[in-house]
């Protein structure tokens, strides 16, 4: 099944909301932006990283505006993080760079990979994915968002990024 399809179908499963937006492809968070520039919502950067000899897995959630301190993230989860290999993305995740979202958990079969959301975030309503692909934004409530991750099974963290 089409990734974007698996996406809306487990969307619509949860009852979840979402705003559908195409477009061209968009590779950065600068394209993507510029692709949906006037919608309200805070636009996510969501990085898929390794810890230390590849062994853990995270998936961190924040404002595309801002820069990932990997020491900080590194002291919070406990472990050195790097960006993980496109092969591990797509092993874990069944995506390719310039298309990580959090909706990439729907495919990650050992049920492995560890979330962590910026505070930041619960300031906003509305936040924007990639439907694991990168020609569509979808925009859901953020209530929603964590709606999603509960209702697949998965734990957070909230924390100060």
């Amino acid at each position: 099944m089409e990734q974007k399809q698996l996406v809306m179908d487990t969307l619509n499963k949860m009852n979840i909301e979402f705003e559908d937006v195409e477009h061209e492809a968009a590779w950065t968070t600068e394209e993507a932006d510029k692709a949906i520039e006037g919608k309200e919502g805070v636009r996510s950067k969501t990085l898929f990283m390794a810890g230390k000899k590849d062994r853990r897995f995270y998936l961190v959630i924040m404002d595309d505006n801002k820069r990932l301190d990997l020491k900080k993230i590194g002291e919070i989860v406990g472990d050195r993080l790097h960006f993980s290999s496109e092969n591990q993305l797509q092993e874990k995740l069944n995506l390719v760079p310039g298309m990580v979202s959090l909706f990439g958990l729907i495919n990650n079969k050992e049920h492995d990979v560890e979330i962590y959301i910026d505070k930041e975030l619960l300031n906003e309503s509305i936040i924007t994915f990639h439907p694991n692909i990168n020609t569509s934004t979808f925009f859901i409530k953020m209530d929603d968002m964590f709606k999603f991750i509960k209702e697949l099974g998965y734990e957070y963290n909230l924390v100060e990024l």
